[in-house]
């Protein structure tokens, strides 16, 4: 019982940290302009030697921070309540914390999913057409790394809440 919940809390911290990693850093997507390499992330955009923020409001910017933020308050919330459950924290005895952790856990991997698949859609639209040397870089990468971490962190915590079902074949209890 401890491995499952251990091995679920484990991938829920490194997604945890992959989240807030890709989140942060501006390597979400690099292209070829004026013979000069340039990348951008959800907050910044950066030409070779400087980096400036994004001053204009785009929906799909816009809707994918919302949504890696709220994967990460998920994720976070999660964890805290995996912990209480994995020590045996006496308060709040009425629900069961394993479930609740793992449903955090699912929706915050359908969160980051909503958030890859956005960005993902837009800029395969959007930069496929106008730029011929462009390609994903390593901070989107991360985030479908998390999406995978965040979806087998919830899978073992789920279940542990019903006792005849088995790890491998079913996604709720």
């Amino acid at each position: 019982m401890y491995s499952f919940m251990g091995g679920g809390l484990f991938c829920a911290g490194v997604g945890n940290i992959l989240l807030i990693v890709s989140t942060a850093t501006d390597y979400w997507m690099q292209y070829r302009h004026s013979s000069n390499y340039m990348h951008q992330g959800l907050w910044r955009y950066c030409v070779p030697g400087k980096c400036m923020t994004h001053t204009d409001s785009i929906a799909y910017w816009d809707a994918t921070r919302a949504f890696m933020i709220l994967s990460l308050l998920a994720c976070f919330i999660g964890i805290v309540i995996g912990v209480m459950a994995f020590i045996h924290y006496s308060s709040f005895d009425g629900f069961d914390k394993t479930f609740a952790a793992g449903i955090l856990f699912f929706i915050s991997c359908f969160f980051v999913l909503l958030a890859m698949a956005v960005y993902t859609g837009v800029t395969v639209n959007y930069y496929g057409k106008r730029y011929g040397s462009w390609r994903f870089s390593w901070s989107y990468i991360m985030g479908w790394v998390a999406v995978v971490l965040t979806f087998f962190s919830g899978k073992p915590l789920n279940t542990l809440t019903n006792k005849n079902s088995s790890p491998f074949f079913c996604i709720f209890p």
